[in-house]
């Protein structure tokens, strides 16, 4: 298929879920929507199994992964990052418990590398998925099970998403209704006045701030950079894009929303969604009955441990029940769908731009603070350890 036609399809899709969302009122999650959508499509021979491949969004999403992440550490300055060590624990929390309940009920029923292919992937994304099935393979694990990581990471937005959907809306109409979120909002502006009389080491001109062109080469360069300190580092490039996003906006080498600025962030967006869609494409119904069992039983207790442990951790940091759940539980889907539900939610709660403006500082740091720490980190630790153990 041509690649134009194919990538039209796609973003078919996509566009589907952002209407459903927004007619829903962001009750429906727009990527479950997408996500169901072109499976469905696919199996019944309506869409080509090949047109993800065929989009060539995937190759958009290969080289605009690390400055697309350089851009999310532009999103949220380096004050407010510090901020969110409630966020890093409530996340940690969440994956340790779900890791231990699938040990003790799973690895019984279904053995021990059913236990390893499951646990990795349900509190990460891909490259957890992908150290997983990389184990499993080397070591001759049956099909059935070398599959599991790959299903896991497929469904477990079913359950966690909706669920972050409703704590999440619960907490922001709360603080809609109650009042505090004019006083956090407040708060806020003066916060954001104060930093912006601090001088910064660089000090960009505006007019390349305002140029397109310079702004998307500077988050290349950022990408870039990731990529090359990865591997003499061995830390994942995500992880460094990151933290140069944060460390460049902090030092005034980049301006916040630094993606955005260069308007790149839709396609780029547009190719990470791609990446999550495509295992949906190309698994086969046979593969999905043979491991509906023991998939389902993962993402059940899984799922239950990373509510229990948020909500155990949230409690005892004294934090918001609504905003410490949803955390916990964007380990199930990480980044992009952190920030796509939670700009959903605030633009449904709130009754005007400024309401959404401010639910959205509120909420947005914590949720890719958390995001981060489960699937760009802790998963990759956990798979790595528990692969090693085979």
């Amino acid at each position: 298929m041509e690649a134009i036609y194919a990538a039209a399809i796609v973003l078919a899709f996509i566009a589907l879920g952002e209407l459903v969302s927004i007619w829903s009122k962001a009750r429906v999650p727009s990527l479950l929507v997408a996500m169901l959508g072109i499976f469905i499509f696919a199996k019944i021979g309506v869409v080509p199994e090949t047109v993800i491949d065929d989009s060539l969004l995937l190759q958009a999403y290969s080289f605009l992964v690390a400055p697309l992440l350089f851009h999310m550490g532009s999103l949220i300055p380096l004050r407010v990052m510090l901020k969110q060590w409630r966020s890093v624990i409530i996340a940690v929390s969440g994956m340790l418990v779900a890791v231990l309940l699938i040990l003790a009920v799973v690895a019984p029923l279904f053995g021990f590398a059913t236990f390893v292919a499951g646990s990795g992937p349900l509190a990460g994304g891909i490259v957890a998925t992908s150290l997983t099935t990389e184990g499993l393979t080397a070591h001759g694990a049956a099909s059935s099970i070398v599959v599991l990581p790959a299903l896991v990471l497929m469904l477990q937005s079913l359950p966690s998403m909706p669920l972050t959907n409703y704590f999440l809306r619960r907490y922001a109409k709360k603080l809609r209704d109650s009042g505090e979120l004019k006083e956090l909002a407040h708060a806020h502006n003066v916060e954001e006045e104060e930093a912006a009389k601090k001088k910064k080491l660089v000090n960009l001109p505006d007019f390349l701030v305002d140029n397109q062109l310079f702004m998307l080469f500077l988050i290349l360069v950022g990408g870039s950079a990731a990529t090359l300190l990865a591997v003499p580092t061995h830390v994942p490039s995500s992880i460094l894009a990151l933290i140069l996003g944060i460390l460049a906006t902090a030092v005034g080498l980049s301006p916040d929303k630094a993606m955005e600025r260069s308007n790149s962030f839709g396609i780029a967006m547009a190719g990470v969604i791609a990446i999550v869609m495509a295992p949906l494409v190309t698994a086969s119904v046979q593969d999905v009955v043979n491991a509906f069992v023991p998939t389902i039983t993962i993402l059940v207790v899984g799922g239950s441990g990373i509510v229990i442990g948020g909500f155990v951790a949230t409690k005892l940091l004294r934090w918001k029940s609504g905003l410490g759940v949803s955390v916990a539980l964007t380990a199930m889907y990480g980044f992009p769908a952190d920030y796509l539900l939670t700009n959903e939610v605030a633009r449904s709660i709130a009754r005007d731009d400024d309401e959404k403006e401010a639910l959205l500082n509120v909420m947005l740091p914590p949720m890719l603070v958390g995001g981060f720490t489960s699937v760009s980190a802790g998963s990759v630790v956990i798979a790595s350890v528990l692969v090693s153990l085979l």
